[in-house]
């Protein structure tokens, strides 16, 4: 496992009493034995409003960091994610929301696996940058349909 990942995984176990954590990320750089910006990394990424987070940052005093976890139904989370869509989107673009869906499970395998292979270069057989495009557009179709 990562570094990256241990590091998820410890502040997401915090979240399983409370809604709201605080951490010291130079405490958290120590327990780690990492530097302060891969804590900065991981809090960027990984804990982002578009995941369910909400992230104030202090600075001085070793870097308070105060974390929120938001209540985010599938629909708000979709219609989020359908508005910040662009006009295209690669397949490796893809393949992270689809993780991230699972992640926070938004959609189950079965569906993960159909969003895949409508989005895949294997069904968009067509030059580029028209076959971004589209995938964008099957994407976003098939996100309004889940949720209804």
């Amino acid at each position: 496992m990562r570094i990256s990942d241990m590091i998820e995984e410890f502040i997401k176990e915090l979240f399983e009493e409370e809604d709201s954590i605080e951490i010291q990320r130079n405490d958290l750089a120590e327990h780690f034995n990492c530097v302060p910006s891969q804590i900065n990394y991981v809090i960027a990424t990984r804990f982002k409003p578009s995941q369910g987070y909400y992230v104030e940052s202090k600075r001085g005093g070793g870097g308070h960091i105060k974390i929120r976890k938001v209540n985010v139904t599938k629909s708000n989370y979709f219609m989020h994610i359908i508005n910040s869509i662009e006009d295209s989107l690669t397949s490796q673009e893809v393949d992270i929301f689809i993780s991230n869906f699972l992640s926070y499970q938004m959609i189950n395998e079965i569906e993960a696996k159909l969003l895949k292979v409508a989005t895949s270069d294997n069904v968009l057989s067509i030059p580029q940058p028209t076959r971004d495009e589209i995938r964008a557009k099957i994407l976003k179709n098939m996100l309004i349909n889940l949720i209804a």
